[in-house]
């Protein structure tokens, strides 16, 4: 069987698709660990309060939640997040596809990032489509307002919102190219997301996490240990 090394020194056009697994090391939580967001108490199950509708009925428990437990701007780039950027401007790395809202591979140096869940970094006013940075949302009293009066509204894909067509498009091209995956992070258990990894159609299919996943038994690798730790590791 070969190792990552070997697989990576071999492949010219990679495809990183991360979950939560690559933030946690940054200090940010995933959702269903057990430190994760779904097992805190709230007046609302954090499933529901990061939803289309709740957003829309309660903007200030929306905001309440979000600035404490979604918005965290001080976190920096962790070793798999520099890995991943050095793998690209080594011409190894042709995308990263990303179900993560924090921005952190753009900030470790990546270019090509296909944000499927959207970014904290990105708020629009919801009636003029001004636009604010993380900020000006955290430091904001109760629920952040343009100066036109609108409510603004983080660039993140909420529960009962469609992704966006141009990043799955972008996402499903990169796929369908690349002649190896890293599936990295993920428990691969949230839709549409998930799925995408279907598109895959290269030689070799690696996974990196902590527990199973539905698609350990179709990878030619699997590894159970952090991300940052495993991909800190490569050479590029």
């Amino acid at each position: 069987m070969l190792t990552l090394q070997q697989i990576i020194d071999e492949s010219n056009n990679i495809v990183f698709f991360g979950g939560a697994g690559v933030s946690t090391e940054s200090g940010i939580p995933d959702f269903r660990s057990v430190d994760g967001l779904y097992n805190q108490q709230y007046k609302y199950p954090p499933e529901q309060i990061i939803s289309h509708s709740f957003f829309m009925r309660y903007p200030d428990e929306f905001y309440r939640f979000y600035k404490d437990k979604m918005l965290i701007l001080d976190a920096e780039p962790n070793a798999a997040h520099l890995a991943l950027a050095g793998l690209e401007k080594a011409g190894k790395l042709s995308a990263v596809i990303t179900q993560n809202i924090d921005g952190l591979h753009q900030k470790a140096g990546s270019e090509k990032v296909f944000e499927l869940h959207g970014s904290v970094l990105r708020n629009y006013c919801m009636k003029c489509g001004k636009f604010y940075d993380a900020a000006y949302i955290k430091e904001s009293d109760g629920i952040p307002k343009c100066t036109c009066g609108g409510t603004i509204k983080p660039d993140v894909v909420l529960y009962e919102e469609g992704l966006d067509d141009a990043v799955i498009n972008g996402a499903v091209k990169a796929l369908m190219s690349a002649d190896t995956l890293i599936v990295a992070g993920t428990s691969l258990v949230v839709y549409p997301a998930a799925g995408l990894i279907r598109y895959f159609r290269g030689k070799h299919l690696v996974l990196i996490n902590l527990s199973r996943t539905d698609a350990d038994g179709s990878a030619e690798l699997v590894i159970r240990e952090k991300v940052g730790k495993v991909l800190g590791e490569i050479k590029y």
